[in-house]
């Protein structure tokens, strides 16, 4: 190590503490929240078997980019789902979220849910959301994060089930809903089939988030631009690979809610440093970055800020720039945005 005259080493430069980056979580599925601790709890609690992937120490072993690898994953999720059969499970879900997301720096959170999939267990689809919105309402006042709901509708399903879900969405925007998502393999399906859906979401005043760009490739993305009117975009990773969509996005200032953990766990990218955050930083494209589904892929929010700078090399003014892109890209109130930003510049000069 070089020393000074005096034969005293140089301070080593100081490495700021990422947890302590505020920041806004726009990407986190709701079960995919779940503790994996929480999840042994409930299953116990309901006589549930799991699948053995699901009860090691360590996150399953996943792959997705083919047919086989997908269904296993949906499996292992509507397995973790089945676990949540009462208000109180969902309760403490939403809490504990909550209070990952507050240890991880998060200042505002806007989790991902598609009420249909709980609605058998908890006596239907309006008590299903309004059980959901009231455990966000109880869990943003109990821990002091904002969070509001993206109701999601599945793709696998026939569009008219998201019409339904959309004029739902609508109906409670004034209880905490913020936006309408389209969310499972995108290779399934078109996005133009659910164009009505997102016609209503967007009449009635929520943001259009549909999933793109993830396990299907650029024109995914395109898709969810010109059929969908997006005003984000869930994952939109591989938009990388086609320079003028890149510029598209960024012209627009669309936000891309990337989540580089899960796209290597799931195989999108063989390593964390192959995830193009850096092409897509440069373009311009505005990001969140998100943990997806933490229960699954292991790692959460802070995690992916870390990744971020250890392997493509962000600097400290280049990660608190990523947290302002999803401060920007949030679905957030105005006061909420300038405490956010304000913590950031605060974070940065340390």
């Amino acid at each position: 190590m070089p020393v000074l005259s005096g034969g005293t080493p140089p301070n080593p430069p100081r490495v700021r503490d990422l947890t302590l980056l505020p920041k806004a979580h726009l990407h986190l599925h709701f079960t995919g929240s779940m503790r994996p601790s929480t999840l042994l709890d409930l299953a116990e609690k309901h006589g549930v078997h799991l699948p053995d992937a699901l009860t090691g120490a360590e996150p399953p072993k996943l792959r997705a980019t083919d047919e086989r690898g997908w269904f296993r994953f949906q499996r292992l999720y509507d397995a973790a789902r089945s676990c949540l059969r009462t208000p109180e499970d969902i309760q403490r879900l939403v809490r504990e979220a909550a209070e990952e997301d507050v240890r991880d720096g998060s200042g505002w959170l806007e989790i991902q849910v598609d009420p249909t999939s709980y609605a058998p267990l908890l006596g239907g689809l309006i008590p299903a959301l309004e059980i959901i919105l009231d455990a966000v309402d109880s869990a943003s006042r109990e821990t002091g994060l904002g969070m509001r709901v993206l109701v999601a509708a599945n793709r696998m399903k026939h569009p008219l089930d998201a019409r339904t879900l959309a004029r739902l969405a609508v109906r409670y925007a004034d209880r905490g809903i913020v936006g309408f998502g389209l969310s499972n393999d995108e290779r399934r399906g078109m996005a133009r089939d659910f164009d009505r859906a997102f016609a209503i979401a967007r009449e009635g005043g929520l943001l259009a988030a549909p999933h793109g760009g993830e396990l299907a490739g650029p024109a995914s993305v395109r898709d969810c631009l010109d059929d969908l009117d997006a005003s984000r975009i869930g994952h939109g990773v591989r938009a990388a690979e086609n320079p003028r969509l890149l510029k598209r996005l960024a012209d627009r200032q669309i936000t891309c809610e990337v989540c580089p953990s899960s796209n290597v766990a799931l195989g999108v990218y063989e390593k964390p440093e192959d995830v193009p955050l850096r092409t897509l930083f440069e373009a311009g494209v505005p990001m969140a970055l998100g943990a997806d589904d933490p229960l699954l892929f292991g790692s959460r929010l802070a995690a992916q800020y870390e990744l971020a700078r250890e392997h493509h090399g962000f600097t400290d003014a280049e990660l608190a720039e990523l947290a302002r892109q999803s401060v920007r890209g949030a679905a957030a109130p105005v006061d909420v945005r300038e405490r956010l930003l304000g913590g950031i510049d605060a974070w940065l000069a340390g």
